[in-house]
């Protein structure tokens, strides 16, 4: 892994993307942080919470609906400078809102630029590794992870400096602004459109197989992140400081996996990694739920995320080659997969929790994952070796 991050964080091109993958985790995570005090100053109930939180999906949702729109009019450079100096903007409002009205709307804007974001920045990986002939799709995905256990640590340690997440947001939006201002002309070299489907068509059989497979993987980190602590607390009896080792050994393999995951996958192949990750990720549910064991418990919820940890990177990069499709329609595809089991989850959890138990509805994910596998099995866009990468021509391709 050393090695592989070393030679990642050297190529210019690959850590400047990368950046952009950690841009948006270091904002969500001081979102999270400010979220109950956020609660308390709009005088929010818990429903009404809940449904306000649901329209960043539902802006995510319009970003489906209009990506190939907006990728065939925006280069994809002009849109990685735009699109995340807007999101670091759309964070602000979330956290310095004053109404509930702004937050709504800021929590839209969000979903609907966080997921044209990563679309955008997900096509630059497939074209840079087509241009330097290397896999960065997982170390990249990694810096997403990383990210995350960075802007964790830094709320943190503002709020022991006794700084308020107003400032805090403001801080650290303006530090990654600048950021992003500085390194504008390397984006803007990318003038590539990378949209050039023309209408609308239903996706093949073998993309939804993808989608299904992100539907599940997605389904299978919230409810990790919504469900664990709660299971470990209340079903097994755990400490409140037990309660967060679930999610911390999960986060913590998920991000060894991706930044392993750019060595393994052209070793391994993109299907037997699938199929090994979702079984893995399976025998982890089943770890989880099976034995009444804290201490099981915990190192099921690990397995899952070191199964689940390069899923995501290879279809993304799966998605990217398709025949007839372009990379927009693609990833578009795919993520809408992941973006529903991510809302439809831990949902579906907390229906089956309050009619039999937590176990009963994490035990749906280890049949889920099964048959992910199996989907892994028959999908013709996933290889069992990958010895090269093959070149796409893009519009204006000027890398």
């Amino acid at each position: 892994m050393l090695q592989n991050t070393i030679s990642y964080f050297r190529h210019r091109p690959s850590i400047s993307i990368g950046f952009l993958f950690a841009v948006a985790s270091i904002l969500l995570g001081i979102w999270v942080a400010a979220i109950p005090q956020i609660k308390t100053r709009l005088n929010l109930t818990d429903a009404t919470l809940g449904l306000s939180l649901l329209l960043a999906p539902v802006g995510a949702l319009t970003g489906v609906a209009i990506s190939s729109s907006v990728f065939r009019r925006i280069a994809v450079g002009k849109w990685l400078v735009i699109g995340h100096l807007l999101y670091c903007i759309a964070f602000i409002g979330q956290v310095t809102a004053n109404s509930a009205v702004m937050l709504w709307i800021a929590l839209y804007a969000t979903g609907l630029i966080g997921f044209l974001n990563g679309v955008s920045t997900n096509a630059v990986v497939d074209l840079l590794e087509k241009k330097h002939n290397r896999h960065i799709m997982s170390t990249s995905h990694g810096m997403y992870s990383l990210g995350g256990g960075f802007s964790a640590g830094l709320a943190a340690f503002f709020y022991s400096m006794q700084m308020t997440a107003y400032h805090q947001i403001l801080l650290v939006a303006a530090v990654l602004m600048v950021s992003i201002l500085l390194m504008r002309n390397h984006f803007l070299s990318y003038r590539q459109i990378i949209e050039s489907d023309q209408g609308f068509r239903l996706p093949s059989g073998s993309v939804l197989g993808l989608a299904f497979i992100c539907f599940v993987t997605f389904m299978g980190e919230g409810c990790v992140a919504d469900w664990s602590a709660i299971y470990l607390k209340e079903s097994l009896e755990g400490s409140k400081a037990i309660a967060g080792l679930g999610f911390a050994g999960f986060s913590i393999a998920m991000a060894i996996g991706r930044f392993n995951g750019d060595n393994w996958i052209p070793r391994v192949g993109s299907k037997r990694i699938t199929i090994a990750g979702s079984i893995i990720a399976g025998i982890g549910f089943l770890l989880a739920i099976a034995f009444n064991s804290i201490p099981v418990a915990i190192t099921g919820f690990t397995l899952i995320g070191l199964g689940f940890s390069c899923i995501v990177p290879v279809l993304f990069s799966a998605a990217t080659k398709v025949p007839g499709v372009s990379a927009v329609t693609g990833i578009s595809a795919v993520a809408s997969g992941g973006l529903i089991g991510f809302l439809a989850g831990p949902s579906m959890i907390g229906l089956v929790a309050e009619q039999y138990s937590v176990a009963s509805g994490l035990s749906i994910l280890f049949f889920l994952t099964l048959a992910a596998a199996f989907a892994a099995w028959k999908n013709r866009y996933l290889f069992n070796k990958n010895t090269a990468i093959p070149q796409t021509n893009y519009p204006d391709q000027l890398l």
